[in-house]
Parts: structure tokens; sequence; C-alpha cells
């Protein structure tokens, strides 16, 4: 059994998987209005990213993803830095979520009836959209000059990096095209990369990739390899989750993950939140309930959700009234 199925059975059929980290730094905060995003505090204020990192496992989180999304590589080298330094930043990222992981596991034990579960660490790795901070994370339009290799040189590295600190999991979040999700499975072969991985991919209509690739395409690439463990989508409207688990259930068996946003509205223009309307009277943790009996095996949340959404979720997934 991997250990995906191992904590997916112990937390009773559906993992927590933690919330927004953006969000929570700046609560913290912390500025992060920066190309490196969250990553920026692995320079400034790591204290923050753990901090953070304690929050959600005391929220209930199973799994918590490390500070890595917008961290590359060439990112921290356009910062002044070195090459040995940006790498020994994104060994940081897994150190500081491991480091909480096992202080909080210590202070879980000595609590006679614990109600945690012993978390999982998974390294993030963002799309190549998200370094290059133009948008294009949110289309999927990379040009036509970048090819498969192109995104295989520009990960390369730092999945090595990652893989090699420690984490239980690798996460690729947010991959907005077929192109990215076919160089990442060809990439953990081509490494041999023995950390279980997972891929999610970002929506705006909960029907197609944000490029427009079917999901059908990216599943039957993703479906091929045995070094992804879980398929899913993150960084997608609340809304559209259920009916893309039930799309996904007809077309794999690999566990599935959701951690969408939460259902507020980015205003480009007046750049600034816009609240949901489109849930209705539906709670976050009301949905998530219908996404773990749509077949979700890992739920949480992503952009604006908060370790009290995530109380939220764990509660309600694991059948509890109290924490």
């Amino acid at each position: 059994m991997g250990v995906v199925e191992e904590l997916v059975g112990k937390a009773g059929g559906c993992a927590v998987i933690d919330g927004g980290f953006a969000t929570q730094l700046e609560a913290l905060g912390a500025d992060i209005n920066d190309p490196l995003w969250s990553a920026a505090c692995l320079i400034t204020r790591p204290h923050l990213i753990k901090e953070v990192h304690m929050q959600y496992l005391e929220a209930g989180a199973d799994v918590i993803i490390s500070s890595s999304y917008q961290a590359t590589i060439p990112g921290f080298l356009a910062r002044g830095m070195s090459v040995d330094e940006a790498e020994a930043l994104l060994r940081t990222s897994v150190k500081l979520a491991l480091e909480a992981r096992d202080e909080f596991w210590k202070s879980a034990l000595r609590k006679s009836k614990s109600i945690y579960n012993h978390a999982l660490v998974a390294a993030s790795i963002g799309s190549y959209g998200a370094y290059l901070a133009d948008g294009s994370e949110y289309s999927g339009s990379y040009g036509d000059d970048v090819t498969a290799e192109n995104l295989k040189d520009f990960h390369r590295r730092r999945l090595q990096v990652l893989a090699s600190a420690g984490p239980d999991l690798i996460a690729f979040e947010a991959i907005p095209n077929k192109l990215e999700a076919q160089a990442l499975v060809e990439l953990l072969e081509e490494e041999n990369i023995q950390v279980p991985s997972w891929i999610c991919f970002s929506s705006v209509d909960g029907k197609h990739l944000c490029s427009g690739d079917s999901f059908s395409d990216c599943l039957r690439i993703l479906n091929a390899s045995e070094k992804v463990a879980v398929v899913g989508v993150n960084c997608t409207p609340p809304q559209f989750i259920e009916d893309m688990i039930l799309e996904f259930r007809k077309q794999t068996k690999k566990a599935i993950a959701v951690y969408p946003n939460s259902g507020e509205v980015w205003d480009g223009r007046a750049k600034r939140w816009l609240p949901a309307e489109c849930l209705g009277h539906k709670s976050f943790d009301a949905l998530a309930k219908r996404w773990q009996e749509a077949g979700a095996s890992l739920i949480g949340g992503c952009c604006r959700t908060t370790p009290t959404t995530i109380r939220a979720v764990s509660r309600i997934l694991k059948g509890r009234t109290g924490h």
C-alpha cells in the first residue's frame, strides 16, 4: 500500500489537504507583493512559513504543502542569488514543513485522545506559467515556441532538489495545459523519481483546463504513469468541483484530490477580491462533504481559504463536532 492510500485509510476514507498559503502569510503580516509571491518569505521570514504549517496541522490537515509553488531557481537567480543558495532555499521549503509536521506530531502524541493523523508533506511545484508571473498560469498559453523539452529543462533541477529533500509526496499544482502534463510525466520517468507524485490541473469553466485542453486527454497521459499516484484539480472555482470529480471518476482509477479556491473572485482592475456569490447557500465545508460523496479521496482549499476553512472541512469529513 502506498503512503497516500495508507493516509486516506487512516483518515476514514478522505484525507484533508491544507488551505491557502499566501492568504495566511498575509494574515500574519507578511508582504507577498513580489514576483516570488509566498516563496519570498523563504528569504525574509521563514518562521512565518513554519507558523502557517502549524496552523493548518492544528486545524486538522492530513497533508501540508510546502511553500515552493513559485520558488524556482531562475526566480532566485534573478534576485542575485547563486545556484547553491537557490537550491538551499528549495530544500528549506521542505525542511520547514517537515519540522512543523514532526513537532506537531510529538505534541499530538502527548495528548491522550489525539484526533490527528501523522501528516504527509508534499513538495509543491508550480507551473512554468507561475514562474513567468505574466498571467499564463491562468490561460495555459505559453506561446508556440515553448516545447515539452523546454518545460522538462525548466522543471528538472527543481524536481531533483525537492525530491531529494525528503518529502512524502511531490505536488505539481495548477497545471494549465496538456503539454506541461506530458512533460512532467516524461520527466518523472527520465529522472526515475521515487517519491509519489500528484498532478492537479486548473480550470476556469469546469470542463477544460485553462488552456482549453480536455481533461480526458490529460488523464489518459497520467493514467499511463505509475509515478503519478493522485490526479485532481486545484485553484479552480468551487462550484465546478462536484461535476469534475464525477467526470474524473469515469476516466481514472487513481485517487482524486480537489482543493479549489474559496469562491471569491479576483478583480484584476480594482486589485481586490470580490465576495463569493456563486455558492448559493452552501458553505465550503458542506460542499466538501458532497465532494467526498462524489468520490474525492483528498480535499482541501486553495486561494482565500484559511485554517478556519480547513478546520470546518476536517470536522465535517471526519464526522466530528469538536476541535
